[in-house]
């Protein structure tokens, strides 16, 4: 390493390809070396076939067609009271101090703690799910937009903001985004494919009579249609829905014009590419 010489570290997996550059960085007073390698791999296949749609969900973190769902890990809340007890505790001492140094080491221990047990869920999730389906059908959730603060200000104050809020905790502890952008790169390294489809309705059309009415979705968890009857947890519905909107748009894909990654027709430079 530049200016520090020879440094011993654990090789935590082999480096192939030629290396091209390498990061240290340090958090929580551990450091960690990432190795940027270029390599020629060949075109992965997938080993299954499989298609699966997933709803997104707070009582269920993840919901799938198949009827099998994830539960929610929700590391924040489990130590939420650890790390109030902590805050309050380095905001007593005075600051800059020895005692309140060791405070906020604390603070900053249970932080890595709940990112750490997050990220490690959803990468057994994520890993999980890619290796044993081809193609994954997930809504296109807008989750900066959802977490969104409703306070609103002064002239024009938020309405059920204290519920509004525990949502956007609950969303924001789940990690939506990171799962979903974890099953885009590990289908793409396993051969397989992420397709997302518009959240609309999705929750609220019945997968038998195709009935859409928010009087369907009762509760949370319930799905009556109001038309035919018919009954389901309304997580599964939802992904039944999304794994039915996937397959449309792939075959209005087939059928019309080729389209980039932006969903855009594509110009001279990237027919050129």
């Amino acid at each position: 390493m530049p200016k520090l010489g020879w440094i011993r570290y654990r090789n935590s997996r082999d480096v192939l390809g030629v290396v091209k550059n390498v990061i240290v960085s340090g958090k929580q007073d551990k450091w960690f070396v990432s190795i940027q390698t270029e390599r020629e791999v060949n075109a992965p296949v997938h080993p299954s076939t499989a298609i699966v749609g997933i709803d997104m969900g707070i009582a269920r973190f993840a919901t799938l067609s198949d009827g099998s769902y994830f539960a929610p890990l929700n590391s924040f809340k489990r130590q939420e009271k650890a790390l109030v007890k902590a805050q309050r505790s380095m905001s007593r001492k005075r600051k800059f101090s020895n005692n309140w140094k060791k405070a906020k080491a604390n603070v900053q221990k249970i932080h890595a703690r709940i990112g750490n047990a997050r990220r490690d869920y959803l990468h057994k999730a994520t890993t999980t799910i890619s290796q044993n389906h081809a193609m994954v059908c997930i809504e296109d959730l807008q989750v900066g937009n959802m977490s969104k603060s409703a306070s609103g200000n002064t002239k024009t104050p938020g309405k059920n903001v204290k519920a509004k809020s525990r949502l956007n905790k609950a969303i924001l502890d789940q990690g939506w985004f990171e799962f979903r952008r974890q099953l885009g790169y590990k289908l793409a390294w396993n051969g397989g494919q992420l397709v997302t489809v518009p959240p609309r309705n999705t929750s609220r059309t019945c997968p038998c009579c195709g009935h859409v009415a928010k009087e369907n979705r009762l509760s949370q968890a319930r799905f009556e249609c109001a038309d035919c009857g018919f009954e389901e947890n309304a997580d599964l519905v939802g992904a039944i829905n999304v794994l039915r909107a996937g397959h449309a748009r792939l075959a209005c894909a087939d059928t019309s014009p080729a389209v980039g990654a932006s969903g855009q027709e594509p110009t001279e430079a990237t027919q050129a590419a």
